[in-house]
């Protein structure tokens, strides 16, 4: 038994135990919005009163024992990527059957990132030599869902004595504002730095921007802001996920304009 499971079963009892008063899929939804906006609230001073403002809204829909339940949530999601990196919340989600198939929304199994993983970083000489030249590599996930890629990533980097944390820079954009909020919550617990948006990757629309905690406390703002962009074609198209329009939130001043349109590769 793989040793997240604990922890994901323990989220999945937590949700029937409510379902019978919510929409299942609205609330996974809210709270996995409920706790991106919290994460966020903590560093990004820029986004704060409107996600602050967001954040009482979604509770007011709320009774208590639910509103105490997302917590309880966060706490279950935490202890499974602590005890083993991986997308948990694609396997939630998945598990819950609410992802939207009609649209063409699958969420690619874990293994199968972690093998496109290892292929992109190879032997890691590439990613040593970036690393060497700039101080780190950049990866860009252009239908991000959960995160899943970006996590494998991580993983592959760590396996091959390459701290991500320090060395690793993601752009992740995802059409679907839950999978944003699902892979900001999952790379903020993991400390990796990235920028997340709201967006189209196929025409450039982009309505929310998320900064995890590592891109804040890291300065990564700056630190792009200072090195020029060079910029890799795609390989290939990739599939676009259908979701709501929300608010959109500014980015930070010192953060240059970013094409949106690449594959997930290092460069």
């Amino acid at each position: 038994m793989p040793p997240q499971d604990r922890y994901i079963r323990n989220v999945l009892k937590l949700f029937e135990a409510h379902g019978h008063r919510h929409d299942r899929y609205t609330l996974f939804s809210d709270c996995m919005e409920l706790i991106a906006i919290s994460i966020s609230n903590s560093v990004d001073i820029r986004s704060r009163d409107h996600r602050e403002a967001r954040y009482l809204q979604i509770v007011g829909r709320y009774d208590r024992p639910t509103i105490e339940m997302f917590p309880r949530i966060l706490g279950e999601i935490t202890m499974a990527l602590e005890t083993a990196p991986g997308d948990v919340l694609g396997s939630i989600f998945t598990a819950l059957e609410i992802h939207n198939k009609s649209r063409g929304q699958f969420f690619t199994p874990y293994p199968v990132c972690q093998m496109m993983a290892e292929v992109t970083l190879g032997d890691a000489q590439s990613a040593r030599a970036l690393i060497a030249d700039k101080g780190y590599v950049r990866a860009m996930e252009p239908a991000c869902g959960a995160g899943a890629m970006v996590i494998a990533l991580a993983q592959a980097m760590l396996a091959a004595d390459i701290n991500y944390q320090r060395h690793l820079h993601v752009t992740a954009v995802d059409i679907d504002p839950r999978a944003v909020h699902m892979a900001y919550i999952q790379f903020s617990l993991l400390h990796i730095p990235a920028h997340l948006m709201v967006g189209n990757s196929l025409s450039n629309d982009v309505r929310e921007h998320w900064f995890t905690p590592a891109h804040i406390l890291g300065g990564w703002s700056a630190k792009l802001a200072n090195q020029p962009r060079v910029v890799e074609p795609p390989p290939r198209s990739a599939p676009q996920r259908a979701g709501d329009r929300s608010s959109p939130c500014t980015p930070p001043p010192d953060a240059k304009p970013r094409t949106i349109g690449e594959q997930f590769t290092l460069f």
